[in-house]
């Protein structure tokens, strides 16, 4: 069995346990029968459930976590930076802001605002690379980072200000800001995928074109491709992929960034298996996490954005020790 083949599968055991665990886990812990009866077709308490609570918030969640890993991992591979994720370069933050805005000034629903949630996150993107002097996308990781974070921050400020002055209009986002997966999934999925799917094309489009970038942008030129096209092709898929899992389930961090990671140590570096081996493992992250913030405390939730912090951290520090090969 090859190494691909290898990684392929345990992902897609790690994302059907995940799954199963979405599915039982909650303020009533179903147990895995309940799977057969809904099956079957059975009327039952427990096939209500399943039905319209958390069949949909599965559904929601899979998207939502696909697009954010995919999302770091285009970002990744365009600004070369190891460091690049929705969250961390200011995406999140934009796209979270205009949401805020849209829902906080004007009483727009979190579902009505996915086009302004892709819009914020364009201009947070342009912000920092311009923040960065990267107008090419070719600075330094720390800078990009750096310049990430004081948009972020900006951003946040701003929300929160906004927050600060309409707090009852407010309540109604309060949750999604912290990244929050809702049960009424089927209403948001149909909103949001337009963009998925347009974001979608672009990364299977890019996928060839970003191993060619990873050479370098002069090696790359040399070799035909269109450099300025690939990256800001790059941003705009990143901006739909990222801003409609914003708008539709606030700013989770660490997935964008974690997920790609994962996927360059199972898969190696072709990025036509990495995006998608980080979408996989993003989804899976998004489910685990939710499923714990239901269970740890019921019928009380966590919100899957602290969950999903919680969870990244440490992954991330022990993906940044090094193996024994490179000690």
């Amino acid at each position: 069995m090859t190494g691909c083949l290898r990684s392929t599968l345990s992902v897609g055991l790690l994302l059907a346990a995940a799954m199963l665990a979405s599915l039982v886990a909650g303020a009533k812990l179903l147990p895995p029968s309940s799977l057969l009866e809904l099956a079957q077709g059975h009327d039952s308490e427990a096939t209500l459930i399943l039905l319209q609570l958390r069949l949909p918030r599965l559904m929601l969640g899979l998207v939502v976590g696909a697009a954010l890993g995919a999302a770091g991992a285009i970002i990744q591979a365009a600004t070369r930076n190891p460091l690049g994720d929705p969250g961390l370069l200011g995406i999140n933050a934009g796209a979270s802001l205009a949401v805020v805005t849209g829902s906080g000034l004007f009483g727009l629903a979190p579902a009505m605002t996915v086009w302004l949630a892709s819009g914020g996150a364009a201009l947070a993107a342009l912000a920092v690379h311009a923040v960065a002097g990267a107008p090419r996308g070719s600075s330094p990781p720390i800078k990009l980072t750096l310049a990430g974070v004081a948009v972020t921050a900006f951003c946040l400020g701003i929300g929160q200000a906004i927050a600060l002055a309409d707090p009852e209009r407010f309540d109604l986002v309060r949750n999604w800001r912290v990244g929050a997966l809702s049960g009424d999934g089927l209403t948001l999925l149909p909103v949001i995928t337009p963009s998925l799917l347009a974001g979608t094309v672009l990364s299977v489009v890019l996928a060839p074109r970003l191993n060619l970038l990873a050479l370098g942008e002069d090696r790359a030129a040399a070799l035909g491709l269109s450099v300025g096209w690939t990256q800001a092709s790059s941003l705009l898929a990143v901006v739909l992929l990222a801003g409609a899992a914003v708008a539709a389930a606030g700013p989770i961090a660490f997935i964008g960034l974690a997920a790609p990671h994962i996927a360059r140590r199972l898969g190696g570096v072709d990025q036509r298996i990495v995006l998608p081996l980080a979408a996989a493992i993003g989804a899976a992250l998004v489910v685990v996490a939710d499923a714990i913030g239901r269970a740890v405390a019921p019928p009380a939730e966590l919100p899957v954005g602290i969950v999903a912090a919680l969870i990244g951290a440490p992954i991330l520090a022990m993906l940044a020790r090094p193996r024994r090969s490179e000690a």
